[in-house]
């Protein structure tokens, strides 16, 4: 049975990318045909960074993810924006995102999908990235979170908007930044306020 993670954050830079690389190499050692999908990078100068280092991987994981850069990242933008803004204010084909991820899954049995940004991203004028997550029906939402201070009030926000959507997922933190201010301006409201934590690292 097919089944297709969607890897999101509260923000850009939180660690998305490393999240990937993490998850196609946690179900690839459990003998999962893993495969990645970035629907849109932006930012992009010749080719797609991300998107091209986690295909690698999962080239590497499953020999079998026989595709391209198009197929992976078929949206680059050279602007570090917003999709819909570093596409000129022009629609971007949630179709065409769609039959991409379906072509992927020809060539895998667990799709790891990347966005941009955070949920409220937006992808086209009125359509977010929070939108996309619920359309595609994803087995599930992993939401990455940062460590550094001001990071609750994102958090709790986030998780409230897939609440919200009725998504189902699983936040984990990320400690790649202010990792010993973490256990004392953090930590504390986390373990309070919720049952169980998720760490990245």
């Amino acid at each position: 049975m097919k089944e297709i993670y969607f890897i999101t954050a509260t923000n850009t830079n939180v660690g998305k990318t490393h999240a990937c690389e993490f998850f196609l190499n946690k179900f690839a050692k459990a003998g999962r045909k893993v495969g990645y999908f970035k629907p849109i990078e932006t930012g992009v100068k010749t080719t797609p960074d991300d998107g091209t280092k986690l295909m690698e991987i999962a080239k590497n994981l499953n020999p079998e993810f026989d595709v391209s850069i198009n197929d992976v990242v078929p949206f680059q933008f050279s602007l570090p924006a917003s999709p819909f803004v570093a596409n000129g204010g022009k629609d971007i084909s949630i179709s065409t995102i769609k039959s991409k991820l379906k072509y992927l899954l020809n060539f895998c049995d667990l799709l790891i999908v990347e966005g941009a940004g955070g949920l409220m991203v937006p992808i086209n004028k009125d359509y977010f990235m929070i939108d996309l997550i619920q359309e595609l029906n994803t087995n599930e939402t992993f939401l990455i979170v940062p460590s550094h201070l001001g990071s609750i009030n994102d958090t709790l926000l986030s998780i409230n908007a897939l609440k919200s959507r009725n998504i189902n997922h699983t936040w984990y933190i990320n400690l790649y930044k202010d990792k010993e201010d973490f256990q004392t301006t953090t930590l504390p409201f986390y373990k309070a306020y919720f049952d169980r934590l998720h760490f990245l690292n």
